[in-house]
């Protein structure tokens, strides 16, 4: 089973990569972005084939390990392998 993991900085917190590459982007003359946020994405192959299950795994992956919960949030998702 393919899962996706999105990390994003919490809506409070300070994203200075996210203002560098909003400030990149207007020196290079793109107009109209406000309020870029930078974050990751974990993309894996988990070996269960309980969807609630492999829910419950990834949630304690986040919480112990891939995701700072102070200042990240997290959500995750389930791949069609058909549609990547």
């Amino acid at each position: 089973m393919k899962a996706r993991i999105t990390i994003r900085l919490k809506k409070d917190v300070l994203d200075p990569e996210g203002n560098a590459i909003m400030l990149a982007l207007k020196n290079m003359g793109f107009a109209g972005f406000d309020n870029v946020r930078k974050g990751k994405i974990i993309e894996l192959d988990i070996a269960q084939n309980d969807k609630a299950e492999a829910e419950k795994i990834l949630q304690q992956a986040c919480e112990k390990m891939l995701c700072n919960q102070v200042i990240e949030t997290y959500q995750i998702e389930f791949i069609d392998e058909g549609n990547g």
